[in-house]
């Protein structure tokens, strides 16, 4: 699954990948009725990741799904009945996953188009941007299915309050209610969803490459270190950045009034 022209689109049964641009690629799930994710899907995803974070000309990447469903993640039907080594394994799967999106070298923008539960909005919510359509809707659904989901993104994203609305009722909220509890920045017409993902992810793009890693790296741990360590991080990824021949094209580019010209990547 290696994407390596602008135009260049890569197919398998669920997932699509095409290049928008130089800089930024876009991943389509694409397994009607609800875009689930499967064993196999998700190891093509892992390994379409792993291929992105070592091609040192993407910048960003969009995520979305086909149709009216962003995706509902995992199908807990696809294995039955599992054992407790084999729901473990099950676990562990889709936690990679997740940390694949989480640890990327580039930021990830979900452009979510549609429904966007259980599994799905754990997905989302471990990217660092999110989008919603008119018509997205988003639960967390482990109440309705006798499980548990979402509690530790969830309130990360959202707030104690917020995530327990959601985490103990299992219902529906609309994308407005979403905006307004910051589990996504802006909501946009179906038709416009996508334009409205890929201009974020160009203008992520059009940042200081080595700056956008790092400080997406650094501001995944923020709310896990003490002010000590926060500030000792700050100072040390400064310094580094201070040092950058991305920092003094930013900085050149500021001043006159231009885009930045990041050639080395």
């Amino acid at each position: 699954m290696t994407v390596n022209e602008p135009s260049a689109t890569v197919a398998s049964e669920a997932v699509r990948v095409e290049r928008h641009g130089e800089h930024t690629v876009v991943i389509t799930f694409d397994n009607p009725p609800s875009n689930t994710l499967t064993w196999e899907t998700r190891r093509q995803l892992r390994e379409l990741l792993a291929t992105l974070e070592d091609d040192l000309t993407v910048r960003c990447v969009v995520l979305v799904g086909e149709g009216r469903v962003f995706t509902a993640g995992a199908d807990l039907r696809e294995d039955g009945e599992m054992s407790d080594d084999q729901l473990d394994a099950f676990a562990e799967d889709f936690g990679r996953l997740l940390l694949a999106i989480e640890e990327l070298r580039v930021p990830v923008v979900a452009a979510i188009n549609g429904a966007a539960i259980g599994g799905g909005l754990e997905l989302a919510l471990a990217c660092d941007l999110r989008l919603a359509s008119e018509d997205a809707i988003f639960v967390a659904a482990g109440v309705n299915v006798g499980l548990i989901a979402n509690f530790w993104r969830l309130p990360r994203v959202a707030g104690l309050g917020p995530a327990k609305e959601m985490l103990l009722t299992g219902d529906r909220y609309n994308a407005e209610q979403a905006r307004t509890w910051g589990i996504v920045s802006s909501v946009h017409p179906s038709a416009d969803l996508r334009d409205a993902a890929l201009a974020k992810a160009d203008r992520i793009a059009t940042r200081a490459p080595l700056s956008v890693e790092a400080t997406k790296a650094c501001v995944n741990r923020a709310l896990e270190l003490e002010y000590d360590e926060g500030r000792a991080l700050q100072v040390a990824n400064f310094k580094r950045m201070f040092r950058t021949e991305d920092h003094a094209e930013a900085l050149a580019a500021f001043f006159e009034r231009r885009d930045g010209d990041f050639r080395r990547r």
